[in-house]
């Protein structure tokens, strides 16, 4: 089981079983000091190991951060110069583009083995 606030990477990387709170990065197991509401998301997370039934599944768990949702915009000014996110696999050097388009690495890598880029993306509980 993974916790996750970062919905996008969580389906990318595909774990048997996750869940998901929309949450600032790094606080995944809720707000700082607030016990009452750390003690509901790891119950509601460890009640995940009987209710997913499909691996791949991610649940959304039904907590929010605040009231307004600035805090999810704070850092995207001006300043943030990411790359935006693409379907498109990335690569450090062209011999390891080659490598995978030749389909070497799935022979070594025994998850890379089982993934397919047609697959179907998990579901979302």
């Amino acid at each position: 089981m993974t916790m996750s606030s970062a919905l996008d990477i969580t389906r990318a990387g595909n774990p048997p079983r996750s869940v998901f709170i929309d949450f600032p990065l790094g606080h995944t197991a809720g707000k700082p000091f607030d016990r009452p509401l750390q003690r509901e998301i790891m119950i509601e997370t460890l009640s995940a190991f009987e209710t997913i039934q499909t691996p791949g599944s991610i649940k959304i768990l039904p907590f929010e951060w605040s009231a307004d949702h600035s805090w999810k915009h704070a850092g995207a000014g001006e300043s943030d110069n990411r790359t935006e996110r693409s379907a498109e696999p990335q690569y450090q050097t062209e011999d390891d583009k080659t490598a995978a388009s030749e389909g070497k690495l799935a022979e070594e890598c025994i998850v890379c083995s089982n993934w397919s880029a047609d697959s179907a993306r998990p579901s979302t509980v």
